[in-house]
């Protein structure tokens, strides 16, 4: 189980890299153009990505920032949240790599969003962590095809894993 997690951090950070790489086609305007997505454009939809990781790095660890807004822009300036991006994911990844077998199935107090009581396992936590990257990723694929890039990069877990497999 460590190295399933410890392979989906590294296969994180690796596919929002090819994301931010391929965002740096776009103009800023283009970028925030609101294409009507979830959270409204692709800035936006990176932004939101990277408050979700702080909302539940801070739950799980007890520090960093922990944003109360799900739609929370944190960075206007593209340069400044592919920075934040980029440390975000080696937090994840140096968090993942301190992780112990048992630490998989301790169960996690937390409160949500709006102020529930929640508890789960950390192994499911940690599952919807990375299944949400990967959803809100693939919306950011497509809005890229939105604004006119032609070949969003390809992000499935198998362009990571078959080189290394």
């Amino acid at each position: 189980m460590q190295d399933h997690f410890r392979r989906f951090a590294a296969y994180n950070a690796w596919a929002n890299a090819r994301l931010y790489d391929a965002a740096t086609a776009l103009k800023d305007t283009e970028r925030k153009k609101d294409v009507k997505g979830y959270f409204r454009s692709l800035h936006g939809t990176l932004n939101h990505l990277l408050v979700a990781d702080r909302i539940w790095l801070h739950r799980l660890t007890g520090e960093g920032e922990a944003p109360s807004r799900l739609d929370a822009t944190l960075y206007e300036n593209f340069g400044e949240l592919r920075d934040a991006r980029e440390a975000e994911d080696r937090r994840l990844v140096s968090y993942i790599a301190t992780l112990e077998l048992e630490d998989f199935v301790r169960t996690v107090h937390y409160a949500n969003t709006r102020g529930e009581a929640k508890q789960l396992p950390l192994g499911v936590i940690l599952s919807h962590l990375f299944n949400h990257q990967t959803h809100h990723r693939g919306q950011a694929s497509h809005i890229l095809r939105q604004l006119g890039v032609a070949e969003p990069p390809a992000l499935d877990l198998l362009y990571f894993a078959l080189p290394t497999a």
